[in-house]
Order: C-alpha cells, then sequence, then structure tokens
C-alpha cells in the first residue's frame, strides 16, 4: 500500500480539464471541488467509463466536456436520481418548462407540498421535475428518506434560489447524450466490465460518528455489510486487470477495507452538518488499483 497526503492542487493530467462542471443537482458530498485531484488518477486512454454511485456526476461531466471519454454508463439504486438523469437527457425543454412553474409558485408551503406527493403516482417527467425543485431548495442539497422511502429533508433558508438553471441543465442534457443511465446495483452494473474500462466508485461514506450517518438515499441502508461488500469487489476487479478509483471518509475502517490498494489522503470541505462549529475541512480518503 502506498500512503501519502495530498493538498489539491491541479496538476499533470488536470489542467486538460476545460472544466469541473459540477452537473445539475446540488448534492451533498458531491465532488465539484475535488475534479483536479480525481482526474490524476484518470487512464490516458477509457475504453468504458462506469460510475455506479453517480451523484451530482462531477467527475463524468468533467470528462465529458474535456472529451477525455466518450462510452459511459452512469448507474445508481436511487431510482429518483436515475429519472432525473434520463428527463434530463431526453426532455430537457418540458422539463426547464415545468421547473419555470416551480420557481413561479415556490415558497415555504409550496415546498411541503410537492414534497408530500407520492412520485410513484406521477408521470417521468413531473417527477423527475420534483425531484430537481425539492433538490434545489432543500437543506444543505441532501437527499434522505424515511424508512417507507420517502423523502423528509426540510426546506433550506434560501431567499432565492436558483430552481432552474437553464443553461446548466442544456449542456447536461448534451453532455449525456453519450451515456447509458440505469438503476442497477454497484456490483452487477461493472460485471462485464473489461482491462482498458474505468470505474469511479463514491458510496455514501463510511460515517465518521454514530451521529454523522447519511446513508439513507433510499429505503435500503448503505451500512458496513455493503462497504465490505463494496470493498471485496474493488479487490475482484483489481484481480481482472480492471483500473478503478473510489472516494470515502478517513476512518479506520476505510484503511482496513483498501489496505491493499494505494491509498492518498485528501482534504475537503464539508458544509452538511447542522452544527455550524462542525464544518469546514476534512480528510477524506482517495483508494485506487491505479499505480
Amino acid at each position: 500500500m502506498k500512503q501519502r497526503q495530498l493538498e489539491l492542487i491541479p496538476t499533470g493530467k488536470a489542467r486538460r480539464s476545460k472544466s469541473s462542471s459540477s452537473g445539475f443537482l446540488k448534492w451533498a458530498g458531491g465532488k465539484g471541488q475535488l475534479v483536479p485531484e480525481l482526474l490524476h488518477w484518470i487512464p490516458a486512454s477509457v475504453t468504458n467509463y462506469y460510475e455506479p454511485f453517480v451523484g451530482s456526476g462531477a467527475l463524468y461531466f468533467a470528462l465529458r466536456k474535456s472529451d477525455l471519454i466518450d462510452n459511459a454508463c452512469l448507474s445508481d439504486t436511487n431510482e429518483e436520481l436515475i429519472n432525473a438523469y434520463k428527463q434530463v437527457k431526453e426532455n430537457v425543454e418540458a422539463l426547464i418548462r415545468i421547473l419555470s412553474d416551480h420557481q413561479t409558485q415556490h415558497s415555504k408551503e409550496y415546498y411541503y407540498e410537492i414534497r408530500s406527493l407520492s412520485p410513484d403516482e406521477m408521470p417521468s417527467l413531473e417527477r423527475a421535475a420534483r425531484m430537481i425543485y425539492l433538490n434545489k431548495t432543500c437543506f444543505n442539497g441532501l437527499y434522505r428518506v424515511n424508512k417507507s422511502g420517502r423523502f423528509n429533508v426540510p426546506i433550506g433558508s434560501y431567499k432565492n434560489p436558483r430552481i432552474v438553471d437553464q443553461y446548466r441543465l442544456r449542456e447536461a442534457s448534451k453532455l449525456l447524450q453519450h451515456a447509458k443511465v440505469q438503476v442497477r446495483d454497484f456490483e452487477s452494473v461493472v460485471e462485464d466490465a473489461e482491462p482498458g474500462d474505468f470505474i469511479y466508485f463514491d458510496p455514501p461514506y463510511i460515517p465518521l460518528s454514530t451521529t454523522s450517518s447519511f446513508t439513507s438515499y433510499t429505503k435500503a441502508q448503505f451500512g458496513e455489510a455493503e462497504q465490505r461488500r463494496l470493498a471485496s469487489l474493488c479487490d475482484e476487479l483489481a484481480n481482472r486487470g480492471i483500473k478503478w478509483l473510489l472516494s470515502n471518509s478517513d476512518t479506520p475502517l476505510t484503511h482496513a477495507l483498501w489496505a491493499s490498494h494505494n491509498i492518498e489522503i485528501v482534504k475537503a470541505t464539508r458544509a452538511i452538518n447542522s452544527n455550524a462549529s462542525k464544518r469546514g475541512q476534512v480528510t477524506e480518503v482517495l483508494a485506487s488499483s491505479v499505480c
């Protein structure tokens, strides 16, 4: 194992990126600020790119905008998230019109009215608009559901949230045309990966404490058993000669699970804690099979 601590200075291949576009969503734990460092790990040639925990897609959008990848598979088990990606890709102009209506009607009362709707009973386009609207107006862009799978994040304290960003939505739609977007488990989606492909794993992080767990992105929790399953998959992929990069929190468990691979420590700013005094710069782990 190689371990060293890095400051986030965009050098080497990172300079090839024209933009670190973070896509069309706010996302707690999104990788927009880490894109320059992540780009250091991208091989010079990638046949197929996989991102099984797509989130805001910050790395994917930066790679596509800089023409560093062509074919891609973006996936997640979060059906609301993947539906939003599909509608941005396929129906962006109609989506912009619905979001503009949400922008006009936005208020505290309207937020909770929209939040109370059942997405399962909505057409795909309206469902995507609901997800994006809530994402732009909820607390810290956090996506969290209860045990019944219902979104339960309170409204954020924004005076004038930018609910519809036409330029960013259209840009994202254009960049998504080369991507396959799927609801898939991380293990099944990469089972056909081959040497020459590259995978970026950005799972729900291992909690730093018992009170800092934000793993409820779907009804199924992403706990220690899933982290161990992911680590085992990374071992298997490395043995098959497939290159991958993984982000996670800087914890003893993280280091233990990925001890046989390259590990680097990076610094990131996180603002998700409800206690302002506990927000700020934290260390995170990048583990990789790339030498």
